[in-house]
């Protein structure tokens, strides 16, 4: 045996078959969160229902019921501030990281604290989030059930003594099986954890999210069905000009994600400016979420029925115009005010409508376009949560995978990468972000390929902490090896 190859062989630990069994042990558990997820985002649906029928309509049930069929009258008003207040108080004498839509708050934690979260968040976030939307909060649910997925992943990476590269992994996993048993987007789940918390694309982090976000679509597949969770009619093969208009509508709501965005914290830093508890935001946010939702009642709850109604073209130009603006009002007041509540289906709604009211429009003033309101709509609903996210691959195949329609996809492309662009030069955080980078927390915006080295040295103290006896130099080690290999064949 020649030295170099002596050197190696003395320095070469049976790593790589300890990386595969560790990835195969975290794909294990990966899948097992996948099933808790699942179990915990029907839980919280049913939570959701029931707490919405006790309301508005004063019955015990679990039943799939909107607060917009109420006949409350003005008393509806109280609804949503009794709910702000228990958020407030569970917020204050539980765990303050309930408040906010929860991906942001995952992202800290993986970025800040090795990827722990206090076990608590599996409990009160969904609880905390139950009650908010219950009682005519106008948000999704999947961003409680995205932090609280994650902190399932977490909690189980923290009592079986994971790695913090593993315990990322986990709390992706859970984050995005979390979401993927809301919409029945595996795909799309998948990307958001690598766009949003993996911060990395590598097989062992990748394969066990989406094992997770396979095994939650699976289960949802059961009980719900395969069916898209936005019904859309069947779309015909847009033009070049129909093309070109999409791309110009989604740089449009490009534009108003920006805005969207700093609205919102600029209603939060509002808020913190007031000479009272934060315990009471929520009830202050409360009081205007009853008002608009006395006027305009489809305002209130998840409103994902109003997501489809738009992508089907079912709404007037007037409905369309007083939903989006109402619910943007009534939606970044109540999440500016630090309730607990998601941030997808708000969103969806609001680039939706902006979306159908310019396809409208298009339709009027230049006919000979081509363009489609439904397809306009679609291509809104994506373009803003690319706009205010980045999260530009999870935009579009989440509208696809949520409608089926692959005749969207090109125009989803064109729309929510001009909606990345614009919104890339008008602001330097996202929706995301900008709450972490307020903090003094750097989050990484671009993909890096990491120094093999430097790789090495983090994989080699990975499996010290699993007890092997490994130098201290590993990678040096190896690099040396081949350097001294490159020097005997030359």
């Amino acid at each position: 045996m020649t030295q170099p190859a002596a050197v190696e062989s003395q320095h070469t630990p049976p790593f790589y078959d300890v990386e595969q069994r560790r990835t195969l042990v975290i794909s294990g558990l990966a899948i097992i969160v996948g099933v808790g997820a699942v179990g915990i985002a029907r839980l919280l649906i049913a939570a959701i229902a029931l707490v919405t029928n006790i309301s508005f309509f004063g019955r015990f049930s679990a039943r799939s019921v909107s607060p917009a069929d109420n006949h409350l009258g003005i008393w509806v008003m109280i609804i949503p501030v009794i709910g702000g207040v228990i958020v407030g108080l569970m917020a204050r004498y539980g765990s303050g990281a309930i408040r906010g839509h929860g991906i942001p708050e995952a992202m800290e934690q993986i970025l800040t604290n090795e990827s722990k979260i206090s076990p608590k968040i599996t409990v009160l976030k969904p609880l905390s989030a139950a009650i908010a939307i219950g009682s005519g909060g106008p948000f999704g649910a999947e961003g409680p059930i995205i932090a609280t997925g994650g902190a399932l992943g977490s909690l189980v990476g923290q009592v079986l003594h994971t790695t913090p590269d593993e315990r990322k992994t986990l709390l992706a996993a859970g984050a995005a099986a979390g979401m993927a048993a809301i919409f029945g987007t595996p795909v799309a789940a998948v990307l958001l954890a690598i766009e949003l918390l993996l911060f990395e694309y590598r097989p062992r982090s990748l394969v066990p999210v989406a094992l997770a976000s396979a095994t939650a679509t699976g289960i949802r597949m059961v009980f719900e069905g395969s069916a898209g969770v936005f019904a859309m009619p069947q779309l015909t093969q847009p033009s070049g000009e129909a093309l070109t208009t999409y791309m110009v509508l989604g740089a449009i709501v490009g534009v108003a994600a920006v805005g969207v965005t700093k609205s919102l914290y600029y209603i939060e830093e509002g808020f913190e400016k007031l000479p009272i508890h934060w315990m009471w935001f929520p009830a202050l946010g409360a009081v205007v979420v009853g008002i608009i939702g006395y006027f305009e009642p489809r305002t209130l709850g998840v409103g994902y029925d109003n997501i489809s109604n738009i992508l089907a073209g079912n709404f007037t130009d007037s409905v369309l115009i007083a939903l989006v603006v109402l619910k943007f009002v009534s939606w970044s007041i109540a999440l500016g005010s630090g309730t607990s509540g998601g941030t997808l289906a708000p969103l969806f709604t609001i680039g939706g409508g902006l979306g159908a009211l310019l396809g409208i429009l298009c339709v009027h003033w230049f006919p000979g376009l081509g363009v489609d309101p439904r397809i306009a709509a679609l291509v809104g609903m994506a373009a803003i949560f690319a706009g205010a996210s980045r999260a530009l691959l999870t935009s579009v195949v989440f509208a696809f995978e949520t409608t089926r329609q692959p005749i969207g996809l090109l125009p989803l492309l064109g729309g929510c990468s001009a909606a990345f662009i614009i919104s890339s030069l008008m602001m330097r955080y996202t929706i995301m972000t900008e709450k972490l980078a307020r903090r003094g927390t750097h989050v990484p915006t671009e993909y890096i390929a990491a120094d093999p080295t430097e790789i090495a040295r983090r994989d080699a103290a990975a499996v010290r902490h699993r007890h092997f006896d490994l130098p201290t130099d590993f990678g040096t080690s190896r690099r040396e090896a081949r350097e001294s290999r490159k020097t005997e064949i030359l």
